[in-house]
């Protein structure tokens, strides 16, 4: 069984869905204003991956991320760009998405947009008046009172009187308690709006997930993600809206994903030290990332740095030098592996062992170390001309990696290449032909000559015990 770590009560719990076969998935999306950077993409994979296994477990998933499209920051960067707001947010809207396919990323079951929901989002800060939960402050912004919600700070782990003896003293404040958070806000000029019952105005950025997660699941759903820096507040802010309006806890777990670091500095935009992912996939294939960023417990911070990157590099090259050379099957599916199991135990073992790292907290380098261990016997009995074996563990080499990581999709020539822009490959690969039967022929002298033509080309060969692989001199 699946044993997820739950924010909320800091321990692992088995995931046991509410509905049977079913699991919900609210995964809390980008704003709007910038380029993803490699935080944002370690996020995304990480759910991605998530997504991936429960399917392969069996689940139906309903995987719903929203995406902010108002908010104050949105509206900062749109002035200083001097766009309006929806030519803003459309614009990197669209940036995710394609960010999203050339990392290889699962679309989403729904991407329910903040500013499509704003009538629904009224309604919900109407409740919280008329429960008492929140107040219209003199200044025309409301705000929920966060001292009306007993268990306030529980879910974050937080203590509110530190937290209050943290917050910036103001000379004026419309707030009743500085952690008291705002719901609406009153419209400013030239900012966009919306009509409510309590004037023009824009919604809180807290408010909208408790919207949209229940328009799109229900009012009690499996699991809520999103980065760590979301426990608090903004996490524990939609505990207290929700729970306030439902009676009851609206998650059963509750997961986040740590930071991705730089020079031991979380990256952030708002910091400017931050990486966005098509700086990072200009120099590095999209496999290459994935793998980087499962390569670290999913709760562990991730140091970015390119050497951690080469060694990934240099990690899926491995892999792929394993897949090399097998014929693929037409069809891999979970049937295959089934009675490729069957018939191996060895291969049963691993498999087994695999399942088993993924299943405690979604263990990701655990699992990945197996996928290793199908690839080293994969070379091993290579070596004795075992192709059978050969082929059976390359097939759950490539059904394991492919399914559940996202990686291995490409075929093993092409990746282990890599660019061949600019090279004539039909000639590459004439040259390669006659060097191997010079070597076949022990003519040394004309081996050694193909192969400096080919430097000249510039193109550097790797051999290896099943063949000749070349690439493009970097």
């Amino acid at each position: 069984m699946l044993h997820l770590y739950n924010t909320p009560s800091k321990t692992k719990e088995p995931l046991q869905p509410i509905k049977p076969g079913k699991i919900g998935l609210y995964v809390c999306g980008l704003t709007v204003y910038n380029y993803c950077h490699v935080g944002n993409a370690r996020v995304s994979v990480v759910f991605d991956v998530l997504t991936r296994y429960l399917r392969t477990l069996g689940y139906e998933v309903t995987y719903v991320r929203n995406i902010t499209d108002i908010d104050d920051k949105i509206i900062h960067r749109a002035q200083v760009l001097r766009m309006s707001v929806p030519e803003l947010t459309q614009q990197f809207i669209l940036a995710l998405h394609e960010d999203e396919a050339a990392l290889g990323n699962i679309p989403p079951t729904a991407e329910p947009r903040a500013t499509d929901n704003i009538p629904e989002m009224i309604a919900l800060i109407d409740t919280l008046l008329r429960e008492k939960y929140a107040y219209i402050a003199k200044n025309g912004d409301i705000y929920y009172e966060v001292s009306k919600f007993k268990a306030y700070g529980e879910f974050a782990h937080q203590n509110l009187d530190n937290l209050r003896a943290g917050t910036r003293v103001e000379v004026e404040t419309a707030k009743r308690d500085p952690l008291d958070f705002v719901l609406w806000k009153k419209a400013k000029p030239g900012e966009p709006s919306w009509a409510s019952p309590w004037g023009d105005g824009r919604p809180g950025w807290h408010t909208e997930c408790v919207v949209m997660s229940a328009l799109h699941l229900d009012e009690r759903f499996d699991i809520h993600g999103g980065g760590a820096d979301l426990k608090f507040p903004h996490h524990q802010n939609e505990v207290a809206q929700a729970e306030a309006i439902y009676n009851h806890p609206v998650v059963n777990i509750w997961m986040h994903v740590g930071f991705v670091e730089f020079n031991h500095e979380k990256m952030s935009k708002s910091k400017g030290n931050f990486f966005t992912l098509r700086e990072v996939l200009k120099e590095y294939h999209p496999e290459v990332v994935r793998l980087f960023l499962l390569s670290s417990h999913y709760r562990s911070p991730l140091d970015y740095t390119v050497e951690n990157l080469n060694m990934t590099h240099a990690s899926l090259r491995r892999l792929y030098t394993a897949i090399k050379d097998v014929k693929e099957k037409m069809i891999i599916d979970a049937t295959m592996i089934d009675h490729i199991r069957k018939n191996n135990l060895e291969i049963d073992a691993v498999y087994q062992q695999f399942f088993a790292g993924m299943n405690d907290d979604l263990n990701t380098p655990l699992a990945i170390s197996y996928l290793f261990n199908l690839a080293h016997n994969i070379n091993k009995l290579r070596e004795q001309g075992d192709i059978v074996q050969v082929e059976q563990y390359a097939t759950v080499l490539r059904y394991l990696g492919r399914n559940i990581f996202g990686i291995l999709q490409k075929n093993p020539d092409t990746f282990l290449r890599g660019d061949s822009s600019g090279l004539d490959v039909n000639k590459i690969e004439q040259l390669i032909n006659e060097r191997q039967e010079a070597r076949k022929n022990k003519d040394w002298k004309t081996s050694d000559q193909v192969r400096d033509e080919l430097t000249r080309m510039g193109v550097e060969l790797e051999d290896t015990p099943t063949g000749t692989s070349w690439k493009k001199t970097s």
